[in-house]
């Protein structure tokens, strides 16, 4: 691909080749930094939707006849380009994106590991057999590839997301249609060009961008079978109920409201940094940010000002720019103003501003999307701000008398992904991992996503779905099973060592 610059479409990957789709419509790409246009994004139709279904199809049956071990060594020298080219994509995810330089190789790492776990395709595509369900009679389960698959990426991890998508679907034979976010699809491209040099038959994954209109055309064309999604959760349900009505196997992962706990006998000082992680790291873009800090009892006195003077030592600057700012950028205006306007409400509701965001500045560049971190002390669960996902570099502190009201408050939530607990008491962790309602639990952590080999275990209106991303249950996802019962009554006549 050549040199990207703010006029130059991001092009689309069909059957092998790099191209320029004819489109009359663009959305920009900004830096978030500096709110500059770095390229633009084609928003393509049914009709490219379609070229890439077409060029999946022609490589479908060579694909999944070839043995699991050689897609395997596909994905072994993907894995060693990665490394490779490991420092270019975590500096084209902080230009694209805005989150820290440590941030965005977290990103390239936490999806490398992805690849090292679909490195293992003939273990995890191995089947069953038992012998003798009746006298005579054997039955074996046998993993099939499910057909042609979709990925449809939100923006907030541009390598992560993807990377729990495609390289399972592939090492389980399937072909692949990438569709990245269209706010930062560049490293979603390098990721590409990397896979293609890596040895990847042409075909057997493409990548189309696009807004509603080709995301509708991945939805109902009818020979895509399986959709995997990451997004909001409103989103997440409309990918869901429009995929399954067209006979499509669907997993959809949206947002959440996730819970800190802090009891009175944590350990304050872990708690703090915990919680700054959980709610600013990546500015709070992320579907498992700790965005809610609950303080049991007197924790909430003890907690709020070591807290607040850590929030305010954070140092928000262009990531692109200055290796030592710690917090970034929001993805674009529009969301910063969404964010900070969601702060002006829980002023008028009653809710008390601790450490404010809203008048950060950074005179440098005065273009770029800019939102300080931020707590927000005394928030009811009547609140908007308690009930909707910010999405943003936005803390809010609750308080309860007791642990039990505490997990009544956040069962109610129609969200279920994360909820963390800080105490150093086995019984209140025991009780809390054993009663809330997430799909993702932390005890002493505060960000208690899953790695490659565990799902990413949403619950509620959190998750829309069966089988999650990650794991076994992404194998799962993207494979189909095939039952076999088995009997011989005789011989046939060419087992000639047999004797009558």
């Amino acid at each position: 691909m050549s040199t990207q610059s703010a006029q130059t479409p991001v092009p689309v990957f069909i059957g092998g080749e790099w191209s320029v789709p004819k489109t009359a419509a663009h959305t920009p790409v900004f830096n978030p930094s500096t709110g500059e246009v770095i390229a633009q994004t084609p928003m393509c139709g049914a009709d490219v939707v379609d070229q890439a279904v077409q060029a999946c199809e022609a490589a479908a049956l060579d694909w999944a006849e070839t043995p699991p071990i050689e897609r395997a060594r596909v994905m072994f020298r993907y894995k060693a380009l990665i490394d490779k080219h490991f420092e270019e994509l975590a500096q084209m995810i902080t230009r694209e994106h805005g989150k820290t330089i440590v941030e965005a190789r977290g990103d390239v790492l936490r999806g490398m590991e992805v690849v090292e776990y679909a490195c293992s395709a003939p273990e995890l595509l191995k089947g069953e057999v038992l012998e003798n369900i009746a006298r005579g009679i054997d039955c074996d389960v046998i993993k099939q590839p499910v057909g042609i698959c979709v990925g449809i990426c939100p923006y907030n991890f541009p390598a992560l997301v993807p990377m729990w998508m495609y390289p399972l679907a592939l090492i389980c034979g399937n072909t692949f249609i990438l569709k990245p976010s269209e706010k930062v699809p560049l490293t979603g491209v390098r990721l590409i060009e990397l896979l293609h040099e890596a040895g990847l038959p042409k075909g057997v994954l493409n990548v189309v961008h696009g807004g509603k209109e080709c995301v509708d055309a991945l939805l109902t064309h009818p020979k895509i079978r399986a959709i995997s999604f990451v997004g909001s959760s409103p989103i997440a349900k409309y990918i869901f109920e429009m995929g399954t009505q067209h006979g499509k196997r669907v997993q959809a992962a949206g947002g959440a409201k996730n819970y800190v706990f802090v009891m009175p006998d944590a350990d304050f000082d872990n708690s703090v940094k915990g919680l700054v992680d959980a709610a600013f790291g990546c500015a709070g873009q992320r579907c498992m940010a700790g965005s809610t800090a609950v303080a049991i009892g007197k924790a909430g006195d003890h907690l709020l000002p070591p807290l607040a003077e850590a929030v305010r030592s954070i140092k928000v600057g262009p990531t692109d720019r200055d290796p030592t700012a710690k917090m970034g950028a929001v993805i674009s205006q529009q969301h910063r103003d969404k964010v900070a306007g969601l702060v002006d409400g829980s002023v008028r509701e009653g809710a008390k501003v601790v450490v404010d965001g809203r008048t950060v500045k950074i005179p440098e560049f005065p273009k770029g999307f800019y939102l300080g971190p931020t707590v927000v002390d005394h928030v009811r669960e009547n609140m908007t701000i308690a009930k909707d996902e910010v999405f943003g570099p936005v803390l809010n502190v609750m308080r309860f008398d007791d642990l039990e009201a505490a997990i009544e408050m956040s069962n109610k939530t129609i969200f279920g992904n994360g909820a963390c607990i800080y105490t150093q008491s086995g019984k209140a962790a025991r009780e809390f991992r054993h009663r809330i309602k997430s799909g993702m639990v932390g005890i002493n952590i505060g960000v208690p996503a899953p790695l490659a080999y565990f799902p990413f275990s949403g619950w509620d209106y959190s998750f829309f779905g069966d089988l999650h991303l990650q794991g076994r249950e992404g194998v799962m996802f993207y494979t189909r099973q095939k039952v076999t019962t088995t009997r011989w009554f005789r011989y046939g006549e060419g087992d000639i060592w047999h004797k009558e």
